[in-house]
């Protein structure tokens, strides 16, 4: 069945808006102001970008509240007959807080790794959160995994692991960057290593929250953010902030207040992740969680083509072939190929009905009593 145009839509603005939030994020990291004392540093503030990231959410929580309340007023049953405000709203709220509470952990560890590593390798190595819900699955829910699965969560193991080896020995290269590249792009190579494997392990608390929802949530997830960490001491490259600690709320907005393109980009992960759920969340709805995951493999391809495009890292193969592993292990896992084959199959047939219908109305039979020569 062809797609509407409303759900082409949805997925064009998934597709976009997912991009834009990593990339605006990573933007921001790679801007320098001066902060206190007049010394001018990168924004290194994760912990801030993880909570715009929670604001983004909470607009989407707003709006669903606004329409509510407008259909409410009718007092005609509208409000549980539209779509985007159906669903089961009698809940206790402190059974959000253990997974809100993953979220917040695995947000603000992975967007410590972005500030260490390039946005297409963040991105890609979000994918392991499959192999530990894989894994966790099995262990807490007492699921079976089919071989298929098993076989999805390998290749995207080994899919992680190219992607791994492409960063160890591709560091980024001054002398091979564009002249609108600035020195954040270019990090060694520990401290790649070092954000990818925070990238990975966050991977295993956001697994914690997905299960964590599935078995008391039952889709209910709403995120949440209780605080900065501002007052744990750590040595670079985790801070470079004038009182060394992992968060230094103030020295980041003396910097956005020096450097008004930090404040673009803040805005532009707010926004973008609030349309990213609004439209994930209607593209599972109109169409399926596997065309989701399709659209997402889509845009963290475009997310690469953009950071090499503008020079912030150089194009490796064995992150393409890296990622295609990922991208089949991850259809594997999701079942894609056997949806996408029943597909197939009912447009060939269709096809093959339309044919016949052509070929009876271009031949009619004969009636009975004519002649045919």
């Amino acid at each position: 069945m062809a797609w509407t145009k409303y759900q082409a839509l949805i997925a064009v603005v998934l597709v976009i808006t997912g991009s834009i939030n990593t990339l605006s994020t990573k933007w921001a990291d790679r801007m320098e102001a001066k902060g206190s004392g007049d010394i001018l540093r990168k924004f290194n503030h994760p912990f801030v970008q993880a909570c715009s990231m929670f604001i983004g959410e909470i607009l989407c929580l707003l709006v669903f509240k606004l329409l509510y309340f407008y259909y409410w007023r009718k007092h005609d049953g509208s409000q549980d007959e539209m779509k985007l405000l159906k669903g089961n709203r009698s809940f206790n709220p402190l059974v959000l807080l253990p997974p809100a509470m993953c979220d917040m952990v695995a947000t603000s560890v992975m967007y410590i790794g972005l500030t260490l590593t390039y946005a297409s390798s963040f991105q890609m190595l979000r994918g392991a959160v499959i192999v530990f819900v894989g894994i966790f699955s099995v262990v807490f829910l007492n699921r079976r995994l089919t071989k298929q699965e098993w076989g999805g969560i390998f290749l995207v193991i080994g899919g992680l692991a190219l992607v791994g080896v492409s960063d160890f020995f591709a560091p980024s290269n001054p002398a091979k960057l564009t002249e609108a590249a600035t020195p954040a792009s270019n990090h060694s190579t520990g401290d790649i290593i070092l954000g990818d494997l925070l990238i990975i392990g966050a991977q295993v608390v956001a697994a914690s929250q997905m299960v964590l929802e599935e078995k008391f949530v039952s889709g209910n997830g709403l995120g949440g953010y209780f605080g900065f960490p501002d007052f744990i001491h750590v040595p670079e490259p985790f801070s470079d902030n004038p009182r060394h600690v992992l968060e230094d709320v103030l020295e980041a907005f003396l910097q956005m207040g020096q450097n008004p393109l930090i404040i673009c980009a803040i805005i532009g992960t707010v926004l973008s992740i609030a349309f990213f759920n609004f439209a994930g969340i209607s593209v599972t709805k109109e169409i399926s969680a596997t065309t989701r995951m399709v659209l997402d493999s889509v845009r963290t391809l475009f997310i690469f083509a953009v950071t090499v495009a503008l020079g912030w890292q150089n194009f490796y193969w064995l992150q393409i072939i890296g990622f295609i592993l990922l991208v089949i292990g991850m259809g594997l896992y999701n079942n894609l190929f056997v949806v996408l084959g029943e597909k197939f199959v009912q447009w060939r047939n269709r096809n093959a009905e339309h044919s016949d219908r052509d070929v009876l109305i271009s031949h009619p039979a004969s009636e009975p009593g004519s002649v045919i020569d």
